[in-house]
């Protein structure tokens, strides 16, 4: 099993970084690269918790369905996405957030296991575990640049108000 931990600070308010963390559509932008697409369950909108998306996404050459399920929630501090059905042998990815003065700081600790035994160990010290720190680092780049502008949006439009 391997776990991959990953902070990001985000100047925004944790509210709109937790809402943006589990929203489909922003997925998608953020993982362009792979043609993901949701093709079941919830297919657009704000996840919520109990919900299933099953995403379709070329990697490695190949195309892949990976189906996930909300286990739990709680807005704005923290929500679990775990796999159902996919390519791993398990799959978990706690999204924590912690608001402080100037932003969010964001963590991802997202565990994997490869199938195949001692094969998938291997696979996943060689190449997996780098491919997937590069794949959450991408989302969340987008997911950054994305709240940053919003927040930024709103407050030019809070400042205009007063």
């Amino acid at each position: 099993m391997q776990t991959i931990r990953l902070q990001t600070f985000i100047k925004a308010k944790a509210e709109l970084v937790f809402d943006l963390s589990r929203d489909i559509d922003l997925h998608r932008q953020s993982a362009a690269g792979t043609n993901e697409t949701a093709v079941a369950g919830k297919t657009a909108g704000l996840l919520a918790l109990g919900e299933t998306v099953t995403w379709r996404a070329k990697h490695f050459g190949l195309f892949h369905r990976l189906t996930v399920q909300i286990t739990e929630m709680e807005r704005p501090l923290r929500f679990t996405d775990v796999m159902l059905k996919g390519p791993f042998k398990s799959m978990q990815h706690q999204h924590l957030f912690s608001d402080v003065d100037n932003g969010t700081w964001m963590y991802d600790v997202f565990s994997f296991e490869a199938p195949f035994g001692y094969l998938g160990r291997f696979v996943e010290l060689l190449f997996l575990r780098s491919y997937m720190t590069a794949f959450l680092k991408k989302r969340n780049e987008i997911l950054k640049a994305v709240a940053e502008s919003m927040a930024l949006s709103s407050d030019d439009l809070d400042s205009t108000n007063n």
